[in-house]
C-alpha cells in the first residue's frame, strides 16, 4: 500500500480553490493539474508499506489541538524562474508544526523518516514532470508554467479563505495513467 497522512480541505476553500485552478489551467495545459477532489495538505508520506494496522495505532497516540489554516497567494517550487510544482499557500497557527512533529514522532519507530527540508505547509495544483521540487536527471522545468507565473504577477494578493482543521487522516494513494485516486483508511481528532 502507498499511504499518507494529510489534513482535508473544507468544501467552501475547496471551492474557491477550484475556480482559481480552472482559471490558471489553460495557461498550462501541459502539466498534471490535481483534481479537486484530491486537494488535501499531506503532513509525511509513508510510501509503499504493509505495515498498515502498526501505523493506524501508531498515529491513534497523536495528540495535538485543532489548527487554524488560511490559504492564500501562490507560488513555485523551487523557483518561479525554473517551476515544476504550482502550489497555493498555507498560513497556520503553531499546531500545525506541533501535528506534523507528532506525527514524525510516533511513526520514527516504525522506520519512517520526516523529511530533512523544513515543513512548508502548501497545497499543489500543479506538477511538471516528476513533480518532484527539484528535477531527476533529464526533466526540465515546465515552460508552460511560466505563463502562469507571469499571470499571477498580475493578481495581487491571492484570498481563499481560513478553515479550522479538527482531525487529520491516514490516507491510501493508488497511482493509475488518470491520475492518483486517494482514499481515506483512517480518521483521527485533534482536540
Amino acid at each position: 500500500m502507498r499511504l499518507f497522512v494529510a489534513l482535508d480541505i473544507d468544501p467552501e476553500v475547496r471551492r474557491r480553490i477550484t475556480e482559481f485552478r480552472n482559471q490558471m489551467r489553460p495557461l498550462a495545459p501541459d502539466v498534471r493539474w490535481v483534481e479537486p477532489e484530491t486537494f488535501h495538505i499531506t503532513l509525511q508520506f509513508l510510501g509503499e508499506t504493509k505495515r498498515l494496522d502498526e501505523i493506524q495505532r501508531a498515529l491513534q497516540s497523536v495528540r495535538a489541538a485543532p489548527i487554524a489554516l488560511s490559504f492564500r497567494n501562490a507560488g513555485f517550487f523551487p523557483s518561479p524562474k525554473s517551476p515544476r510544482v504550482f502550489w497555493i499557500g498555507i498560513e497556520a497557527d503553531q499546531n500545525l508544526q506541533e501535528l506534523v512533529n507528532s506525527v514524525g514522532q510516533v511513526l520514527r519507530p516504525l522506520g519512517f523518516e520526516q523529511d530533512a527540508a523544513p515543513f512548508k505547509p502548501h497545497l499543489t495544483l500543479a506538477r511538471s514532470g516528476s513533480g518532484r521540487p527539484r528535477p531527476v536527471p533529464g526533466e526540465h522545468s515546465a515552460t508552460r508554467l511560466r505563463q502562469v507565473c507571469a499571470k499571477l504577477e498580475t493578481l495581487g494578493q491571492l484570498e481563499f479563505g481560513t478553515m479550522a482543521a479538527s482531525e487529520f487522516f491516514l490516507y491510501e494513494s493508488k497511482l493509475s495513467p488518470a491520475g492518483a485516486r486517494y482514499t481515506k483508511l483512517s480518521r483521527y481528532l485533534l482536540e
